[in-house]
């Protein structure tokens, strides 16, 4: 999104095991481990040794995870941020990463954003040490934001509206070549809408067909939902404050086709981001705000893996869990984090400006 400062840095987080995910995800004191009751997240900061704002985290598992930022910049742990391997692409120094896409390991995509040629698409396959650029747009009009997959081959990129409609990109080979998708089925966008590039989650997906796709800088602040991989659209009110183009949704979370989590509010500093996150439990096609929502703008959010009620709001100000399916929420950190991103083997992982990235523990 243009209106947006599309310009942010990162610090990488760790998780310590499967037992803290399930004493966080737990819903009573009964059903959590001895000690567990009151635990709460702590975020464990690692060195990164950069000075990147990383809008951009894969989390590849407790030990392994993948960040993008500013300057061209990707980096690369895979001994729990112990240390961190710069993996930049050659020549990249002038791009802002603002989404990253991990297989594995070895396997990424990540997306640079910005008008025109600054929009591209990178593919590696040896853990960095290669890129190939898969995609650069041509298309003067377009800025594209966000990306995600369904599995290794099927995955989507999106762009601020072009022709009145968000435009999409489709990739049914691991992210080697990308298409753009006819627009028929995207309903008509609202005068002055666009996605945040803010977290990498603006485009989310879960299983694979569904995907989401988050909106704000219009009247109101809007998801679209498509069940077959972008091909038709339908569209939502998230209720989440917009009218401004520095407000709606910047991030999205499904834990399943039926349930998420949508957060936003108002990016500006100090700037007040009432009903800053909203719930859904049927896809998309309704919302519901949170009835004790983050105190403040939160850009990234994760569900707990495992986890059916837990799930991890980040923001420039904070840290808030929620333990009931974001119906209420509570700040647990102060730390400045724009993205987080939890995997399946219970390792979560958050990141942020001037080289930030810690590890849940």
């Amino acid at each position: 999104m243009r209106a947006m400062g599309k310009t942010r840095r990162l610090i990488a987080p760790v998780l310590c095991g499967a037992a803290v995910a399930a004493a966080l995800a737990a819903p009573s004191a009964q059903a959590t481990p001895a000690g567990h009751q009151d635990r709460k997240p702590e975020w464990a900061p690692t060195a990164t040794g950069a000075d990147a704002r990383f809008r951009g985290l894969a989390a590849v598992g407790r030990d392994a995870a993948w960040v993008a930022g500013s300057g061209g910049t990707v980096l690369r742990t895979t001994d729990g941020g112990r240390h961190w391997r710069d993996v930049s692409p050659d020549g990249a120094a002038g791009l802002e990463f603002r989404d990253i896409e991990a297989f594995d390991r070895r396997r990424a995509v990540a997306l640079a954003i910005g008008e025109g040629e600054a929009s591209r698409v990178f593919r590696t396959e040896d853990g960095g040490a290669t890129w190939s650029e898969s995609f650069r747009n041509t298309d003067a009009r377009a800025f594209y934001d966000c990306l995600t997959f369904f599995d290794s081959r099927h995955g989507l990129a999106m762009s601020d509206p072009v022709d009145g409609r968000f435009r999409i990109l489709s990739t049914s080979d691991g992210g080697r070549n990308w298409r753009v998708l006819p627009d028929a089925g995207m309903p008509a966008a609202q005068p002055g809408e666009a996605g945040f590039a803010a977290s990498g989650q603006c485009l989310v997906s879960s299983g694979g067909r569904d995907v989401w796709l988050a909106t704000g800088g219009a009247s109101s602040a809007r998801v679209l939902h498509s069940a077959d991989r972008g091909l038709t659209w339908t569209r939502s009110g998230a209720l989440i404050p917009a009218g401004d183009p520095a407000r709606g949704v910047f991030g999205l979370a499904f834990r399943d086709r039926t349930h998420g989590i949508a957060v936003g509010g108002d990016y500006r500093a100090g700037a007040a981001s009432p009903d800053a996150a909203s719930v859904t439990g049927d896809g998309g096609r309704s919302w519901r705000s949170a009835a004790t929502p983050p105190p403040a703008y939160r850009s990234g959010v994760a569900w707990l893996p495992h986890s059916r009620r837990s799930a991890l709001a980040v923001g420039p100000t904070g840290t808030d869990v929620t333990r009931d399916g974001g119906r209420t929420w509570r700040t647990v950190d102060t730390g400045s984090y724009d993205t987080v991103d939890c995997a399946p083997d219970g390792g979560c992982w958050a990141a942020g400006e001037q080289g930030r990235v810690a590890r849940l523990r």
